[in-house]
């Protein structure tokens, strides 16, 4: 079932990465829900206040985002899709707003841990942890702090009306987020799939889990993330979160049927169109649509 214009539910308010990564999944005509958690996103699709989630899974820099692995197995909403977004972040502050004027540094967790290069050549600064990039950026513009400066988007400095101080102060220029695409059942679209979210339980005896990796191989299957999790009071006993590729559709059937016999408490998350790096559309927003974006955002 296609939507014209999707409810997407999001972490974090407008100018957001995952804002940011909603619109360039889905396009401008988007309406994009504000939620302050990530539990809050999957609330709004089970309530269908939303049509989707996007959702952050792993970044390159900070790693995987363990607790939405759990959201997930919890909820149970299929995964239809993925995008992977170039972060860079910039430091921003109120028009005027000197560097040596700045005492404190604010942003979400995952992006401080982004820019720790830049922590490092000035100490001095005191850091203080948000819940959200784009909220930070907000917040100074609102509060109109000017000792204040936030790590955030090119997107959240033109919405707030902040001028950058520092341009791309991440650690690795190379950084990118992975986010997921999550749905509700009847809104699944049947698509050729090439990619699949999986999670499963396995024995605690030697050579339990080699079993299931030597299917994936054996079968022409990539195996291009495997993500351990402990099963809470469970002792010695772990969740594996792994992501698959194929080219041609029946070695994914084929290993399916054959991993089933070596796991218990199998779930598949997803199968989806893998993100195609060729045909990427993660380049720079041009000044026009970073213009049509503001104005549209502003009259929401």
């Amino acid at each position: 079932m296609k939507i014209e214009k999707p409810r997407v539910a999001i972490q974090g308010i407008r100018a957001s990465f995952h804002e940011e990564a909603a619109l360039r999944y889905f396009g401008e005509n988007t309406q994009t829900i504000e939620c302050n958690s990530f539990k809050q996103t999957f609330e709004a699709l089970k309530n269908k206040e939303a049509d989707y989630v996007v959702m952050a899974i792993e970044n390159s820099i900070a790693g995987s985002i363990l607790p939405n692995y759990t959201l997930l197995l919890d909820y149970g909403f299929p995964v239809v899709g993925e995008i992977y977004l170039p972060i860079q972040l910039h430091l921003m502050a109120l028009p005027g707003v000197k560097f040596e004027d700045i005492k404190y540094v604010t942003s979400h967790p995952i992006a401080l841990r982004q820019c720790v290069d830049f922590f490092d050549e000035y100490p001095n600064l005191k850091i203080v942890e948000s819940v959200d990039t784009a909220a930070c950026a907000k917040r100074i513009r609102d509060e109109q702090l000017t000792d204040t400066v936030a790590i955030a988007n090119a997107l959240a400095a033109k919405l707030y009306g902040l001028d950058v101080l520092e341009r791309r102060i991440e650690s690795n220029k190379k950084n990118f987020t992975r986010f997921l695409i999550i749905t509700h059942h009847d809104n699944v679209e049947k698509k050729n799939a090439n990619k699949a979210s999986l999670c499963f339980q396995v024995s605690n005896k030697v050579g339990s889990l080699a079993k299931v990796l030597n299917i994936f191989a054996e079968e022409g299957i990539n195996m291009s993330k495997i993500q351990s999790m402990p099963i809470l009071g469970k002792r010695n006993e772990y969740n594996f979160y792994v992501d698959v590729e194929w080219e041609e559709q029946k070695q994914y059937d084929t290993s399916i049927r054959q991993i089933l016999k070596y796991t218990h408490n199998f779930n598949i998350l997803g199968e989806y169109e893998r993100h195609d790096d060729e045909s990427t559309t993660s380049k720079p927003l041009k000044n026009e649509r970073v213009r049509k974006y503001i104005n549209i955002r502003r009259n929401i």
